[in-house]
């Protein structure tokens, strides 16, 4: 005889609220992202405002001395390279068929090329109100992200206070080293991070600059953002400035090549053991994972989060596993 299987109200009732509460989530994915982001920020910027209470500047002013220099630099890297980089680009762009077609790449594929490419300069006046939606949106988006860390910057020294009408002090003392090893292996992996980025970047442009190649400033942008990715990232950035080094000339493609392959050895032991020596060392396998998921959950801004993420899932994990190897 069959087992009649019974449900309580009170099962069907946490079902039903299990899945509006993830339907919520679902829905409000963009905020949540947002808040991520700012703790993220938070946790990098909070090690730079301790150091500069330290000399008995109060914190308030201190949050606003990291902000409004920070801000700066952004606001005059923008300015300074968005005119010419957006020129290069256009004219990089209008000249890959030439480029191709020089390197007696098959005829078609030339073509294809560019049709692709006028198709899309055309289609460029009908995106405008696209583009200016859009970028207003991610303005907007960008400015909440900074107001949410401005206030964990503000409260993370009365953290304490905060808590301790939920948590025990325990707790509280768990909470606080783990927050302190977050700032400390994420703030060391952002600062060597940028610092990696700069220094080949500059070294890019630089020698493309030198062997006389067209387009070195998008060319060495390129090169410094995928410098994000170990190993693989210096190859990628590479193939697109040897293809226009071999548009001029073999000699030209093969310096450029002999460029690249000595800027990623000058990195990989030079760059990197000075500058990433207190950082969190994660695996090159590890880190194109967390950037292809990252990408494929939230897009570009997944994936720019997704190493700072790998990282505070490690540091969670050690210090709770630790504590549970510990007591047994």
């Amino acid at each position: 005889m069959p087992r009649k299987i019974e449900i309580s109200h009170r099962t069907i009732v946490f079902a039903v609220l299990l899945v509006i509460s993830l339907m919520f989530i679902y829905f409000i994915r963009d905020v949540i992202l947002q808040v991520i982001v700012a703790l993220l920020i938070a946790i990098i910027l909070n090690p730079t405002v301790t150091k500069l209470e330290k000399y008995k500047i109060p914190r308030g002013l201190s949050v606003a001395m990291v902000y409004l220099g920070l801000l700066s630099f952004l606001v005059f890297t923008v300015a300074t390279l968005i005119p010419a980089l957006v020129d290069q680009t256009s004219k990089f762009t209008s000249a890959i068929p030439k480029i191709l077609e020089d390197l007696d790449i098959p005829i078609f594929v030339v073509d294809e090329v560019a049709k692709e490419i006028t198709s899309s300069l055309g289609n460029l006046p009908s995106q405008v109100l696209k583009i200016s939606i859009s970028f207003a949106s991610n303005l907007i988006s960008l400015m909440a992200v900074l107001i949410f860390a401005l206030y964990f910057l503000l409260v993370r020294n009365k953290l304490n206070e905060l808590l301790g009408v939920y948590l025990t002090k325990e707790q509280i003392a768990r909470i606080e080293k783990v927050l302190t090893s977050l700032e400390k292996e994420l703030g060391g992996w952002a600062r060597g991070q940028i610092v990696l980025m700069l220094m080949v970047g500059l070294s890019t442009y630089i020698g493309l600059s030198i062997l006389g190649i067209p387009y070195a400033l998008p060319l060495a942008l390129l090169a410094g953002v995928l410098e994000l990715i170990p190993n693989l990232g210096p190859l990628l950035s590479a193939i697109p400035a040897v293809l226009v080094g071999l548009g001029i000339s073999p000699f030209t493609g093969l310096a450029v090549a002999a460029l690249a392959f000595l800027i990623q050895q000058v990195e990989n032991y030079v760059f990197v053991p000075k500058v990433m020596q207190k950082s969190a060392n994660i695996t090159p396998i590890v880190t194109l994972f967390s950037l292809i998921v990252g990408f494929k959950v939230a897009g570009v801004a997944g994936a720019v989060i997704s190493i700072p993420v790998v990282i505070s899932i490690r540091v969670i994990l050690k210090e709770f596993l630790l504590d549970k190897i510990k007591s047994q």
